[in-house]
Formats: structure tokens, C-alpha cells, sequence
């Protein structure tokens, strides 16, 4: 602004100064009058042009004469710039598959080969922890064969000699991720393991996930074994309305009923804001593995990954993407013009 009305001073002095030795009849008290109107409605014309000038939908707050604020208001966003978005957390983010869907509607926020079918690695306990919370009483004593207490790491090392609380076993199944614990509890429902893995199957079926097959109750590398981060979200969304499972899953550590000390894997719940439930997975063939729910607010959005190697760098962008999302699209419907922009997805 001073650097306008220094221009505005500059000129009409030139002016004078041309004029003058021509025996111009402008009289000097004239020539300051002139002056002073000029630089006194500098001001008001560069108010002017900047509010031709300003993008259709934005405003400006004029203050003093000397003093001009602009204000502008962020426009709708266009589809191209949430699919810019979208590209950034795509490139940003280690996951082979990822997911975010609205924990309420199911409808998918951001998608990355969501369809793609992998090893699902230990976030496929979430099934097991849950039919054996239908299944089976806390109080319920377990047994522990031979092949259960063989599984490799994670493990809690059932005692073959000993019986276990259900409730205890299906602590250390959701929050330390144990294999033996795991196997036990399968037996214990359905006589096999190989047994189980079908009600596991017909469990994701009917919940919707479409491309799910389970041939383990740890998710330990099998032939033929698989899911997809859509059917891990799909599922996990299911599980969640069962109000035992996410108590048990929200614990980030309890002491089992023979001693042992159970600490959650899911760092999330210390580590990101929101973070209500979930599990994690890990095994050479699948990498790193995860889905979880998160609330802020009067929002909720559950958030899978499949093939990662910066599991908790990915959780937290797109957690942090998701409930950007889910304002932006609450802003959308709330605006008087009741446009909403949609996002494209990208498989």
C-alpha cells in the first residue's frame, strides 16, 4: 500500500514539474490539492481491482482507507483436486492394499488395489477371537493338543498338562496375537482346526466378504489362503457391532487368570488419536497387515492394509486422510448450494 501511494505522489509531482516550466496556469496550492486526492483514493481503486479481480465465490473485508484485508473463503473442491489427494496418499504410503471405508455405511473413502487378494497374516484372528466369544463361556475350560502347542511365535506356550480359561485364551488370541491359543480355542469349538476354518468361511460369507478364504485359525501362511483389504475392512466393520470383541480389543493390557501378561499389539491405541480397535498381522509372505476402528467426533472409519513395511506410518496418513475426508464431504452436504463433489476412486 505505501508503495502505491508513493507511485501516485512520484507521477503527480512529475506532472508538475513538466508543467510548471511551460507557464502552466496550475497554481501550486491547485497542484497540492490534486495531490492529495490522488494518493487520498489510491486506496479505493486498488479495493476496486483486487474485488473485480478475486475468483468467483470469494470475498473480501474492506477495513480503514489505508487499510485493506482480504478474506477468502476456500472454494469447493473440484473432483481433479481430491483425485490429486488421493494420488499424494497413494505415493505416500508403503501398503501393496489399503482401505478406508465409513464405519457406518460402508462406503469406501479412498481404495489402493482394495481388490487384491493376499495373505492375510494375523488380522485374520479377528474371526476367531469373535466366534469364540459367540461360542464359548469365559469360565469354560480348555484343552490344549499336541498341535496347538507346536505353533510357532506368537504364542503365550500353553502348557499341554494344563486347562485354560476360554476367556483367557481369547485375550491372548486378540490382544498378543497367540497362535497356540488360537489352534486351542478352534479345537476346543469345532474338534479340528481344519474344522473351524470352515465356520470361519461361512462367517466372512455371510458378512458380505466376498473374496475370503481361510485355511488356519492363525492366519499362518497356507496354500489357497487369502483375503482382500475390502473384505478385512468388510469384516471388521461386522465385528465391531459386538460390544465384548471391542472392549476386549480397546484393552491394552490385562493379566491372564494363570499369570501371564498380555500386551496389545496395536500400537495404534497409544499412538493414534481415535484409535478404538484393531489388530495387527505379520508373516514373510504377507508383511506387515492390519485393520482397526477409529472415532472422532460423531465419525467413525475403519482402515485396512495389506503388504506393508511402514505399518504405522501408513495407519496414521490415512487415518489422518480419512476424517479430513469425511468433513470435507460433511461440509459438502451442509453448503447452500447442496453440491457435493465426488471422489474418484482409484483401484
Amino acid at each position: 500500500m505505501k508503495k502505491c501511494r508513493a507511485a501516485v505522489l512520484i507521477k503527480a509531482l512529475i506532472f508538475c514539474l513538466i508543467l510548471l516550466p511551460f507557464g502552466s496556469s496550475v497554481h501550486a496550492s491547485r497542484i497540492i490539492r490534486i495531490i492529495n486526492t490522488t494518493a487520498k483514493h489510491a486506496p479505493d481503486r486498488e479495493q476496486t481491482a483486487l474485488r473485480d479481480s478475486a475468483p468467483a465465490g470469494s470475498y473480501l473485508t474492506l477495513g480503514k482507507n489505508s487499510d485493506i484485508s482480504i478474506i477468502k473463503t476456500r472454494p469447493a473442491e473440484s473432483p481433479a483436486a481430491a483425485t490429486r489427494r488421493q494420488w499424494h496418499v497413494r505415493k505416500e504410503i508403503t501398503s501393496k492394499s489399503a482401505i478406508i471405508v465409513d464405519a457406518e455405511t460402508g462406503r469406501a473413502i479412498f481404495a489402493k488395489s482394495a481388490d487384491t487378494p493376499r495373505q492375510p497374516a494375523s488380522t485374520i484372528k479377528i474371526l476367531t477371537g469373535l466366534i469364540a466369544i459367540k461360542s464359548l463361556r469365559n469360565n469354560e475350560q480348555v484343552k490344549v493338543s499336541r498341535h496347538a502347542a507346536r505353533m510357532p511365535r506368537s504364542k503365550v506356550y500353553l502348557d499341554r498338562r494344563k486347562l485354560y480359561k476360554a476367556g483367557d485364551l481369547i485375550n491372548a488370541v486378540l490382544l498378543s496375537s497367540a497362535n497356540d491359543a488360537s489352534v486351542a480355542l478352534a479345537e476346543k469349538i469345532a474338534g479340528s482346526e481344519a474344522e473351524f476354518t470352515k465356520m470361519m468361511n461361512l462367517r466372512a460369507k455371510l458378512w458380505g466378504a466376498k473374496d475370503t478364504v481361510c485355511r488356519s485359525a492363525t492366519g499362518l501362511t497356507r496354500r489357497g489362503q487369502h483375503t482382500t483389504a475390502r473384505d478385512l475392512a468388510t469384516i471388521f466393520r461386522h465385528a465391531v457391532r459386538d460390544k465384548e470383541f471391542v472392549r476386549r480389543m480397546g484393552t491394552v493390557k490385562i493379566r491372564t487368570s494363570f499369570g501371564e501378561m498380555l500386551r496389545n499389539h496395536n500400537r495404534a491405541l497409544w499412538r493414534v488419536k481415535g484409535a478404538v480397535a484393531g489388530k495387527t498381522g505379520y508373516t514373510a509372505a504377507a508383511r506387515q497387515t492390519y485393520v482397526g476402528l477409529f472415532t472422532r467426533g460423531n465419525e467413525s472409519i475403519i482402515v485396512a492394509i495389506m503388504g506393508s513395511e511402514t505399518m504405522w506410518s501408513d495407519i496414521k496418513d490415512l487415518v489422518e486422510y480419512g476424517f479430513k475426508q469425511e468433513k470435507r464431504e460433511q461440509l459438502a452436504e451442509q453448503s447452500p448450494n447442496g453440491r457435493k463433489s465426488k471422489i474418484a476412486m482409484l483401484n
